[in-house]
């Protein structure tokens, strides 16, 4: 279907970090449009073990590809573990080897990566309603890097540099992916986001999420049609029961509202047990056979979705059956 990007989301657990480049590969050469990956410091989940430094992976995975876009779902730019300068540096210094192939999701940020960092500074976890407005004024930030002509100075509510230039730039215009969840952050990403990245249901996007993100667009001057709606589909292939014993052994945990606000994957992880059915099917696509994935692209595409991100994993065989059986229905 023309205009329809489908990519798939590698996550950031469960593997060793030459696999996600390997499916990163795969993905290209089975006609996907775009790969991202987790960027976590510490993963969502204990079990799985694993979590590697996102921009290492993406160095190798750019240099073993030619065209696919890749970029981390998603960063989070408010001075945490990361300064926006840094990311602004890490961001152009790929897209200066890459051009055009990278891009930046970027988000207000969970717990687990981000409170280790903020107690070890400033003592405290700060509330989203803080974390919002860095997230904005760092996305400035990195703009502001990246088009500068001259040495420039910043003075905002949380970020105040002096005599700055960033040397080494990028070559295209590298898109901004804003997180947004609710009615508010979709405003948030509409105003300050090149584009969007949501997990909402296609009813919430719909009704919620894609309205205010529109709403944002037009208080930022711009056309909403100019502005991609990407949606991050979390699926789990197989029988029904067992999809939803395993969800209820991990990754569950991070349905819940305050799992955001929980900084310890052991403890997200036994949150799990607690999710009800309903807001894993809710949170998650459960099917029992990729092909019944069609209906979900379709339901996206109903509602205004114009990128659909599928959150396979490193797991090569779910990869392959996508890309054999489903994205070839939208080309």
């Amino acid at each position: 279907m023309k205009g329809l990007k489908i990519g798939i989301d590698l996550g950031e657990n469960e593997a060793e970090p030459r696999k996600f480049v390997e499916c990163a590969v795969l993905a290209e050469k089975l006609g996907f449009d775009s790969v991202w990956f987790g960027d976590h410091f510490m993963p969502w989940i204990h079990t799985g073990g694993k979590a590697a430094f996102v921009w290492s992976v993406m160095a190798a995975a750019l240099e073993r590809t030619e065209r696919i876009i890749m970029g981390p779902d998603v960063t989070c730019v408010i001075d945490g573990r990361y300064h926006p300068a840094l990311i602004a540096q890490a961001a152009a210094t790929l897209d200066n080897m890459y051009p055009g192939r990278v891009a930046i999701g970027v988000g207000s940020g969970e717990a687990v990566n981000e409170a280790p960092f903020f107690m070890d500074r400033w003592g405290k976890w700060p509330p989203w309603s803080e974390r919002i407005r860095r997230t904005v004024e760092g996305v400035a930030l990195m703009r502001k890097l990246w088009t500068s002509t001259d040495y420039f100075s910043f003075q905002g509510e949380f970020f105040k540099m002096r005599d700055l230039f960033l040397y080494t730039k990028p070559k295209t215009a590298i898109p901004i992916y804003f997180s947004a969840l609710g009615k508010r952050a979709a405003v948030y990403a509409g105003m300050y986001g090149d584009h969007l990245v949501t997990i909402g249901t296609p009813d919430q996007c719909r009704s919620q999420i894609f309205p205010n993100f529109e709403e944002g667009v037009k208080k930022s001057g711009r056309i909403p049609a100019e502005a991609e709606k990407m949606v991050l589909v979390n699926i789990c292939v197989g029988p029904i029961e067992d999809s939803l014993r395993k969800l209820k052994s991990g990754m569950a945990g991070t349905l819940r509202r305050d799992a955001f606000e929980t900084a310890d994957p052991r403890m997200v992880e036994s949150l799990a047990a607690t999710v009800s059915d309903e807001m894993i099917f809710d949170g998650f696509v459960l099917v029992r056979k990729v092909s019944e994935l069609e209906s979900v692209v379709r339901a996206y595409l109903d509602v205004g979705a114009g990128h659909i991100v599928f959150g396979t994993g490193a797991n090569p065989e779910i990869i392959k059956e996508l890309g054999n059986n489903v994205l070839p229905l939208f080309r």
